[in-house]
């Protein structure tokens, strides 16, 4: 009886130690503006969501398995926060945003990470779009993401191309190098097609990858992407290299990005740089974007100029008033145009200008 009582005793200590070593964070963001836009002669007042971070709710976790083993699983969807309901835009080129009703439309992964790095499995963003986020000073939301004036060529065109495969891609496994490379890092994400076999109908196959150095105040990366669906004449390919230097009271940042299906060509060059000023962080950026001669002569655009500027002032580590001031040129048949704006025409503009809050828990 005594040897019962002890072993009950050791296995409901043991069951103590494993639970103490897991972690479940339930989390989210909020972020509400309101934002004033003129386009073509138009204008109106919205209140809009998303203007400095993508409204959220989520759920992680991670279990200590021992040996430096650890498990883990990330479930987020995106929020429509001015109206409540769930889903939320997903992609982000220019006004034409792929919107979803899928819960967990941003993340949904279960992984495993030790000293070999971390393998990472299901819905997430890919490589190329992390790395165009960690140089974006506005990481690819609201109306200043550089994003805003990206094209994906016509290729969405009678086929299921299109931004939301640039940005986030079912499907995936992806590896993660570790974090104790003396500033090199590195990962790779593989997303099965499975098989849909029909152009239009979601075989999404894609490889993405990115490798770069970042020490101190230096940060240097590349990155390629390529989308395969049955059926399409083409792949939709994209490729970005970008650096950015830490001087203290500013961070200049320069990205380039080339999106090629088949023939049609654009190239996007970003400069951007963030500057610290009191409790703040001033945000500014600039994207030329240019279509080759092929894309012009098909009518798919021309050029287009797009300038942001902003200031996030934080009121604590969690909760931020923002404003921002967003414009874009288009130039010969391109007709992008900023998020809430009216029907972009060609060779039309459209200007914003957003005041807002965001918190987050």
């Amino acid at each position: 009886m005594k040897k019962s009582i002890v072993a009950l005793a050791v296995l409901s200590s043991v069951a103590g130690m494993a639970s103490a070593q897991s972690s479940v964070t339930l989390f989210g963001v909020i972020d509400l503006a309101t934002r004033y836009t003129k386009s073509n002669g138009e204008s109106k007042m919205n209140l809009s969501k998303d203007g400095l971070a993508s409204s959220r709710l989520g759920v992680r976790g991670v279990e200590d398995l021992g040996g430096g083993l650890k498990a883990g699983f990330w479930l987020e969807g995106g929020l429509n926060a001015d109206t409540g309901a769930a889903g939320a835009n997903v992609g982000s080129t220019g006004a034409a945003k792929t919107t979803t009703s899928t819960f967990w439309n941003r993340r949904s992964t279960v992984s495993l990470s030790g000293d070999f790095g971390e393998v990472r499995l299901g819905r997430d963003k890919t490589a190329t779009q992390l790395l165009m986020d960690d140089f974006d000073p506005y990481g690819d939301v609201g109306q200043g993401a550089m994003y805003n004036t990206y094209s994906v060529l016509g290729s969405e065109n009678g086929q299921a191309f299109g931004d939301s495969t640039q940005n986030r891609n079912n499907n995936q496994i992806i590896y993660i190098a570790p974090g104790n490379l003396g500033g090199f890092y590195g990962q790779l994400n593989v997303a099965a097609g499975e098989g849909a076999g029909v152009a239009g109908a979601g075989g999404q196959k894609q490889v993405s990858g990115r490798v770069g150095y970042k020490l101190d105040a230096l940060h240097v990366a590349g990155g390629l992407n390529q989308t395969t669906i049955d059926g399409a004449p083409e792949k939709l390919k994209l490729g970005t290299i970008a650096g950015s230097y830490d001087f203290g009271m500013v961070k200049p940042a320069v990205i380039y990005t080339q999106v090629k299906y088949g023939s049609l060509k654009q190239d996007n060059w970003t400069i951007a740089a963030t500057a610290p000023v009191g409790p703040g962080l001033i945000l500014a950026s600039y994207t030329n974007s240019k279509f080759n001669d092929t894309a012009r002569v098909a009518g798919l655009g021309d050029k287009a100029d797009h300038y942001s500027v902003g200031y996030v002032y934080n009121l604590s580590k969690r909760t931020a008033l923002y404003g921002n001031v967003s414009e874009i040129k288009n130039k010969g048949a391109s007709a992008f145009a900023l998020a809430d704006a009216y029907n972009p025409v060609k060779n039309g503009s459209s200007g914003s200008v957003d005041v807002g809050i965001k918190h987050a828990f």
